[in-house]
């Protein structure tokens, strides 16, 4: 029965794990943090606050008078931090802000929790949701990351992602401040912004309107559903294996166009009296590639199924056709 606050809780992953936290998990108080920028939805999860033990506040975790304040006013003992700036083309038009999020947020939150849970640690934890983006990317038929895998970044988003990691591990080592950091693939589900790949996939197709393909479309990501992330970090929480990293990845290796034409074929075939346009071919359209784009993202899961005995539920199927219902109820 703890204090419990989660940064970013209104954001996409942020939301689906307040949400099933609450569900799944005892605990004394939870307080939300998140600072309401367009990628975040209150409305999301305002439903949860009418409970006097759930609390929301603004702000961003940069504030130091507002993270202070809330270690104060409610003897926060764990920390999940999902709050992050995270779209990568958005960090390569401008790395200003993912630098001040990104790192030096998590900094400032790390550093106040260093110092009011300092000679009391025990019970505390900070926990950290990172990415698999951090270690870089992988050709055709290299091994997949493990957690031991080197860091080699290669976006202005996975470097500040990487950097906040390597804080985090530091003040364990100088301060022992208890952690665990978590690198997740790609998450899809109902409620994503529409600037990631699948809802913009998705709101095209309905919209009738051209689908932009980085390069030939080649490039491989891993997509788990957002459900199986939060119960994995749930999973993580429960069973305290701290000080620690774990891969969590959703076993379902698509390229970014084979995952359009999957989408388009499940939206014909589910939705064929509202879809236009009859082939896909005809919404695509290739573009310049992103600068440094990294090829393929794949994570090595055995370390979390054998200590965790987790492993995703949904698979690509399934989940897509769950988001699609959404979407297409919400547009």
């Amino acid at each position: 029965m703890k204090n419990i606050l989660i940064t970013g809780g209104a954001g996409f992953i942020g939301s689906n794990f307040l949400k099933y936290f609450i569900s799944n998990a005892k605990f004394n108080k939870i307080i939300v943090l998140d600072s309401l920028t367009y990628a975040s939805n209150f409305n999301l999860i305002k439903n949860n606050f009418k409970s006097k033990n759930i609390i929301f506040f603004k702000g961003n975790i940069c504030n130091k008078k507002i993270v202070s304040n809330i270690f104060d006013n409610y003897n926060i003992e764990v920390i999940f931090n999902f709050a992050a700036e995270s779209h990568v083309d958005n960090s390569i038009k401008n790395s200003n802000k993912f630098v001040k999020t990104n790192f030096l947020g998590t900094h400032n939150l790390i550093s106040i929790a260093r110092l009011k849970w300092q000679n009391q640690l025990k019970n505390k934890l900070f926990f950290q949701i990172s990415t698999d983006e951090v270690f870089g990317h992988l050709k055709k038929n290299e091994p997949k990351f493990k957690e031991t895998t080197n860091y080699n970044p290669r976006s202005p988003y996975s470097s500040t992602k990487a950097a906040a990691d390597l804080l985090i591990k530091s003040f364990s080592t100088t301060y022992s401040i208890p952690y665990v950091i978590t690198h997740c693939s790609n998450n899809y589900g109902p409620n994503q912004n529409k600037e990631k790949l699948i809802p913009k996939v998705i709101s095209n197709i309905l919209s009738n309107k051209k689908i932009p393909v980085y390069g030939d479309g080649s490039n491989i990501r891993d997509w788990i559903y957002v459900d199986d992330h939060c119960k994995a970090l749930l999973n993580i929480f429960k069973k305290k294996k701290f000080n620690t990293t774990y891969n969590i990845g959703g076993n379902n290796q698509i390229s970014n166009l084979q995952l359009i034409i999957k989408i388009f074929s499940i939206m014909k075939s589910s939705y064929f009296d509202i879809i236009k346009v009859n082939n896909i071919k005809d919404l695509i359209e290739f573009v310049n590639d992103r600068p440094g784009h990294d090829y393929r993202y794949d994570l090595d899961t055995t370390k979390i199924f054998k200590e965790i005995r987790f492993k995703p539920s949904t698979n690509i199927n399934k989940g897509l056709l769950q988001t699609i219902k959404w979407y297409v109820s919400n547009q």
